[in-house]
């Protein structure tokens, strides 16, 4: 339980790395006012952005003046007051719409410096925040650019084609699935047909063993596998399980057994009958002891191979849209890159090992998963501050893409329609960005606000003692912490 008094003095947090000064680059985000107006994508963008490709760009009216929506930050602003920040916040800490447990923290982006703190090293349920910790591990561990596999090999027996899963969530059938920018089962059947010089498969194998243990997670509620945000998490499916790919954005139906599903598509795409598709193993990779490649026809020959889209594109869209299922590969990419099973356990264990690795504060901290469905998952606000802060700074200039998946309040993603409705919100409509977390009992909000000054601030809020009936008003509560912060001088 937290205490209902106000917070006490906040001493400068130590830290191993040393500040240097802030290089996030403002984003502004353009409202486009013309009604009916039309932007065509130019061709090398558009393929960037996972469209297909385009034609001459089309000509349009010229354009008003944009309108700024998301406010630049100042690096000279001053830095608000810790005794500010409590004149302002506890009042709004101490909130009862927001529950039992209330824990928070809010930090300078420039300097890292804690401004204010109430149970900010208390390990709290994050939900869907965790998703944050998720982009910094592996980003960290993998690097923006990495693509993740899924090939085809030969099998041990002549006409035997296999599948081997990489962990590629947004894989999809054919030239689009519901992941824009996807690797296609359509492109590795035609590099199948072609390494196999017209012989036909007849059988083919799923081997989706990259991922060992349970598809699904410890900790999750009981109605999460079938209630539509979340499924199987296996080494080989299309479209993050769905079984539509044309489903829209959030809920969707999934399939019981995405890595068969997946495999059955494929056999299609190489003429094989579904009876003839079934789980195994790869045969290992033929040693190449002349160097040159090996036939086609050897068990364990690349057959083909099909690249995910880069992990700074999977973060970005695992962010934007809460995507548990793309949340879920990536934990289990870190858990990979550190030699550790692609499991949630894996993940969990990895993800925690580079926390530590990154200098940020882990008391309190304990996963059970990548995506935040897990209510065993309990992160603390100063770790999500302090992570915050790293990626704003040069000192892991890889971790800034984490920035552009946040959602903008009153704008987009999960906060499209907050920041305005609720009486004292109105202030953080395009000026909060931040990744918001919800299940039963359990809401938070994490991530940058532009002080009324400039000055830059990571904050993060965490409740899982609310009523279960107090959804909104626990929303309102937050966005009125938020919005606050947005109008601070705070000295």
């Amino acid at each position: 339980m937290a205490p209902t008094s106000g917070a006490a003095p906040v001493p400068p947090r130590p830290s191993g790395r040393r500040r240097l000064p802030l290089v996030l680059a403002a984003v502004l985000v353009l409202v486009l006012v013309t009604v009916g107006l039309v932007v065509v994508r130019p061709g090398p963008v558009g393929r960037w952005l996972g469209d297909g490709d385009a034609g001459p760009a089309t000509v349009v009216p010229v354009e008003p003046a944009p309108v700024a929506v998301l406010a630049a930050a100042d690096v000279g602003a001053p830095m608000p007051s810790a005794e500010g920040m409590r004149a302002v916040l506890d009042p709004l800490v101490g909130d009862a719409a927001l529950g039992g447990r209330v824990n928070v923290a809010v930090a300078d982006a420039l300097t890292g410096q804690p401004l204010f703190e109430r149970g900010g090293g208390e390990g709290t349920v994050p939900a869907s925040v965790t998703k944050l910790l998720t982009a910094v591990t592996v980003l960290t561990a993998r690097g923006p650019g990495y693509r993740i596999p899924t090939r085809a090999v030969s099998g041990a027996e002549p006409g035997e084609v296999v599948i081997v899963g990489g962990g590629d969530p947004t894989l999809a059938a054919g030239a689009k699935g519901f992941y824009p920018g996807a690797a296609s089962l359509e492109d590795l059947a035609n590099q199948v047909r072609t390494a196999l010089g017209g012989n036909a498969p007849s059988r083919v194998l799923v081997d989706s063993s990259l991922y060992p243990g349970p598809v699904y997670g410890p900790g999750w509620d009981d109605d999460i596998p079938t209630g539509g945000y979340g499924a199987a998490v296996t080494a080989l499916m299309l479209d993050g399980a769905r079984k539509d790919p044309k489903a829209g954005q959030g809920w969707a139906e999934r399939v019981p057994q995405p890595d068969l599903t997946a495999g059955r598509a494929f056999a299609r795409l190489l003429g094989v009958p579904d009876s003839a598709v079934q789980k195994g193993t790869a045969p290992a990779a033929p040693t190449e002891a002349t160097g040159a490649p090996a036939e086609s026809t050897e068990p364990g020959a690349e057959l083909g191979v099909v690249q995910s889209p880069p992990l700074i594109r999977l973060v970005d869209i695992m962010i934007s849209e809460s995507d548990n299922i793309v949340a879920e590969a990536l934990a289990r990419q870190v858990a990979l890159a550190r030699d550790e099973p692609g499991s949630y356990a894996g993940g969990a264990t990895a993800m925690a090992e580079v926390v530590s690795e990154l200098g940020l504060p882990a008391g309190g901290l304990t996963l059970a998963d990548g995506s935040g469905l897990s209510r065993r998952n309990l992160i603390s606000p100063a770790l999500l501050t302090e992570a915050l802060a790293l990626a704003a700074s040069p000192d892991r200039p890889e971790l800034g893409g984490i920035f552009g998946g946040l959602p903008v309040g009153g704008w987009s993603g999960t906060l499209r329609d907050r920041y305005g409705a609720a009486p004292g919100t109105a202030a953080g409509a395009g000026v909060v960005r931040a990744k918001t977390g919800t299940l039963t009992r359990v809401h938070s909000i994490a991530g940058v606000v532009t002080t009324a000054e400039g000055r830059l601030l990571t904050f993060a809020v965490l409740t899982d003692q609310v009523p279960p009936d107090g959804m909104e008003s626990a929303r309102s509560a937050l966005d009125r912490i938020a919005a606050a912060l947005a109008t601070c001088g705070c000295h």
